[in-house]
């Protein structure tokens, strides 16, 4: 996969940026020379992970923003365009499970658990893009890259010879296969310009949500959506992609 050697002056907004796979990836940024806006829903998880990674020579800045809340989303793009007048990156990474895990209760699923799933895995994700597209128009060569997840897979759902034929979470499943479906239009509509759209399969990590029983450590899980925001020109767009390899829809 293509990357983009110089990432200098480059600026990243990581959602959901105080743990796990976000924190890690507002890390490899970091160290790419990116200065980093880490976001959490509380400021003082924001500033205490921006401190972290100070500590650690990354240029982070805290932002609080609660994907969910529609000031947060006015407030941080405001926020952003005084201080930096643009955005390079957006890693819309911040994202919940159903109450009842990935039990197959498929059947029993509440209206309160798709709606909650969903409200954050889905509708945060398009009204926040949609309140920041603006800013990364500005750069001069946007990424943005959709958190999604294996799960979201309608082809590898639908085989039951699948390596996932037996995990079926339909509030989490589908709100992944939503997500894949905004970032196949969300593409489409910018084709023609220099922002690249892509979702990414981090895989089974050992975060909060993925436990201890995963194969993938986070500095793994977060390499997908690190080489995404990297890409360079000739890299994909639309594409729905797990360490550089294609996933079918």
């Amino acid at each position: 996969m293509t990357q983009a050697a110089n990432h200098k002056g480059k600026i990243a907004l990581v959602t959901g940026a105080n743990r796990g796979i976000g924190l890690e990836t507002a890390k490899q940024l970091g160290e790419q020379g990116i200065t980093v806006l880490v976001a959490a829903r509380s400021l003082k998880s924001a500033e205490e992970t921006a401190a972290q990674l100070k500590a650690q020579g990354v240029d982070a800045y805290p932002i609080q923003l609660d994907v969910t809340n529609s000031v947060d989303r006015v407030a941080a793009a405001k926020h952003i365009g005084e201080k930096f007048g643009k955005l390079d990156i957006l890693i819309n990474n911040a994202g919940i499970n159903a109450a009842t895990g990935f039990a197959p209760v498929n059947s029993q699923v509440t209206d309160e658990d798709l709606q909650r799933v969903f409200e954050t895995n889905f509708f945060a994700v398009v009204a926040l893009t949609r309140e920041l597209l603006p800013l990364i128009r500005k750069s001069e060569a946007g990424r943005i890259v959709n958190l999604s997840s294996i799960l979201g897979s309608l082809t590898l759902h639908a085989d039951p010879n699948s390596p996932i034929a037996d995990f079926k979470s339909i509030a989490y499943d589908a709100s992944k296969s939503a997500l894949n479906q905004y970032t196949i239009h969300l593409a489409y509509e910018l084709k023609d310009s220099k922002i690249k759209v892509n979702s990414a399969h981090p895989g089974w990590v050992k975060t909060d949500m993925g436990t201890d029983a995963a194969p993938m450590e986070i500095p793994d899980g977060a390499k997908t959506s690190v080489e995404l925001a990297l890409l360079g020109p000739e890299g994909p767009t639309g594409r729905y992609i797990h360490l550089g390899q294609e996933l079918p829809w």
